[in-house]
């Protein structure tokens, strides 16, 4: 099995040749890098992922390849959230085996993002307690910024167009101001819109 087909050689990947700070900076270098050597995995995740998920580390390269490696190799495509409900389950059963405790951060984050990522308000509270919990800080305040999206919207503006869902008008209007970054950046607020 080549090593792009196994937990180390994805967790060796993400976490030290890619790192945090390419971790949630847009690159089509990276998404292209991403797609050339882990499509092939990640089309097998169904297979691969439950098996990897029953230790610490093999559950962390789980989430990365269903969770977060679909959102680069496929930006901007509704495929990007085909393997959630998937990562979603893993993360619960990785949670609740105490895996999360025993990689330390920033990697622990992999464990709590597929719930950040969920269109669904009880997955969103549950980021936000992960992270108020175990990885307090900026992670916590991204967290939070997407659950006051899903109670506001009850879905992410963001995806709209590659789901091709017709937008409200509030939520064009973040679209507008600069979707997710005018959030963060502090140029819009969710209590502005109506």
């Amino acid at each position: 099995m080549t090593e792009t087909m196994t937990p180390e050689g994805i967790n060796r990947f993400w976490l030290d040749e890619i790192g945090e700070a390419g971790w949630y900076a847009r690159s089509d270098a990276l998404d292209e890098t991403i797609r050339q050597r882990f499509l092939p995995a990640w089309e097998r995740a169904a297979d691969l992922a439950p098996g990897w998920a029953r230790t610490p580390e093999g559950a962390l390269a789980a989430l990365i390849l269903t969770d977060q490696f679909p959102r680069n190799m496929f930006r901007d495509d509704p495929c990007a959230f085909d393997t959630d409900p998937l990562a979603r389950s893993l993360a619960r059963e990785a949670i609740g085996n105490g895996f999360h405790l025993r990689i330390a951060p920033p990697g622990r984050q992999f464990f709590y993002l597929p719930f950040e990522h969920a269109e669904d308000l009880a997955d969103q509270e549950r980021a936000v307690a992960l992270f108020a919990e175990f990885m307090p800080g900026e992670n916590l305040r991204h967290a939070e910024l997407h659950r006051d999206t899903i109670a506001k919207f009850g879905r992410f503006p963001w995806r709209n167009a590659a789901l091709k869902r017709v937008p409200t008008a509030a939520e064009t209007r973040v679209m507008e101001a600069g979707g997710y970054g005018a959030l963060v950046a502090g140029k819009l607020s969710l209590a502005d819109l109506e």
